[in-house]
């Protein structure tokens, strides 16, 4: 078998391999592009009301707030994932550790401004493989990235082959009938 049908092989079968996973990050990699610009996908964020940072609530009032909301994703402490603070907008955004729900609340007031999902974290999940499973994340996800490295290249090559066989028959080609 000549190296041009072995490559031509490899990559066919590399991107038949990989296709539903690169045809996965690519639908969830643009979809994650245009998050901040439908608030179906990540919630947007409120406007609290204006005050110096030293007017804003304690941490201790925010998870009070949060957890006064009597939300099934925000039972106790340990269903909090993470807090983001927006100091330029007086919020801050309560993400739970399940469902993906986020409640904005006024760091100036206290006031719940926004109980919405954010798709976009679960897009994150699936863009990256994690949802799947860590080793998935972990072991499979880098194998493909190497294996996309191996399509852009293979192909090139594939591409490039020919090119280079006919310019060279036409050169052997001009010096036969030159000499």
């Amino acid at each position: 078998m000549n190296t041009f049908k072995l490559f031509w092989d490899l990559h066919k079968w590399t991107g038949i391999a990989i296709s539903v996973v690169v045809v996965v990050t690519s639908v969830t990699g643009f979809l994650l592009l245009l998050k901040k610009e439908f608030a179906w996908i990540q919630p947007s964020t409120q406007q609290g009301e204006a005050g110096p940072p030293s007017a804003y609530i304690s941490s201790e009032r925010l998870f009070d707030v949060v957890l006064d909301q009597e939300h099934p994703d925000f039972r106790s402490l340990e269903d909090v994932d993470r807090v983001d603070l927006r100091p330029g907008k007086h919020v801050a955004k309560v993400r739970s550790e399940r469902n993906d729900t986020e409640i904005q609340v006024c760091m100036t007031t206290g006031r719940v401004l926004s109980v919405d999902v954010r798709r976009s974290d679960w897009l994150e999940r699936l863009h990256d493989g994690s949802m799947i499973g860590k080793p998935f994340h972990d072991y499979v996800m880098p194998v493909v990235a190497l294996a996309l490295l191996f399509l852009v290249f293979s192909g090139l090559w594939l591409w490039l082959e020919p090119i280079v066989k006919r310019a060279r028959r036409r050169a052997r080609d001009r010096r036969r009938s030159d000499g």
